[in-house]
């Protein structure tokens, strides 16, 4: 029997109004399967971070359905682990600190939520600095502590654009750091992840399937599966199954503009 899709969206628009009126999204469509992890891909402004937000209950649409395992959550916070571009992290608090922040809000007792961030700690390589402050972190390890605390929420993973702050190299390094923390579970235990990126190659190398996304008003052009093999290394890059799936999105993407 078939299961409901863990992110559902569903004819969604939603337009900005002020002193004059921008649409930002049309008639979306998609869905991630549950322990399944998919890339929303398009250009600066096209809504990408917009659709996250909705999902994340931040923003309520102008119109259509959006649902978290079947729940709808249009204007209702607290159904997904959402991390937004920036780290977020609390200059005040050192990493254990910054880390059990969501679970506190959620009226979790300090001394609990830090028995249930200190392994996660360990699993994201920062076991030795869960005393550091913000500021003694690299900028990698401020990326890793504050995914630590969006897979520490309920809910499905709801990343917009987590490394795009990062170099290429450290970036590079931190998208096989995600997919072997992703995959680390059993498929039935894995979290849903929906992420929003630019960049294609991330795209392909983390997600089992990608939305691209035509210009504002965003509107998904295409649903592109990726049947590459896991775990996958930074060379598959290289590869002409890869090559070629990098050649439909970057088709799509050019026939999305406006």
């Amino acid at each position: 029997m078939a299961t409901s899709p863990a992110i559902e969206v569903r004819a969604l628009s939603h337009a900005f109004t002020g002193e004059r009126t921008v649409e930002a999204l049309r008639d979306v469509n998609l869905e991630v399967a549950a322990g399944s992890f998919a890339s929303l891909i398009g250009r600066s402004g096209c809504g990408k971070s917009t659709l996250l937000r909705v999902l994340a209950g931040l923003i309520e649409p102008t119109d259509g359905a959006a649902r978290l395992n079947g729940e709808d959550v249009r204007g209702r916070p607290g159904h997904a682990a959402y991390m937004p571009q920036e780290d977020t992290l609390l200059p005040w608090r050192r990493a254990l600190g910054n880390a059990v922040l969501g679970l506190e809000l959620q009226g979790v007792p300090r001394s609990e939520a830090e028995g249930l961030a200190r392994p996660l700690l360990e699993r994201f390589g920062l076991g030795e600095f869960m005393r550091a402050w913000p500021a003694e972190l690299s900028g990698g390890m401020r990326q890793r502590l504050a995914l630590a605390r969006t897979f520490l929420a309920r809910g499905p993973l709801l990343l917009d654009e987590p490394f795009g702050a990062l170099d290429a190299l450290t970036r590079q390094e931190m998208q096989i750091w995600l997919q072997e923390v992703w995959t680390a579970p059993t498929a039935d235990e894995r979290r849903t992840a929906l992420l929003v990126t630019h960049d294609i190659d991330e795209a392909l190398v983390l997600s089992d399937v990608v939305y691209v996304m035509s210009d504002r008003p965003g509107t998904i052009l295409e649903r592109i599966e990726v049947p590459l093999a896991r775990p996958r290394a930074l060379t598959v890059v290289t590869s002409p199954a890869f090559a070629g799936l990098k050649a439909r999105v970057l088709e799509a993407l050019v026939r999305g503009r406006s």
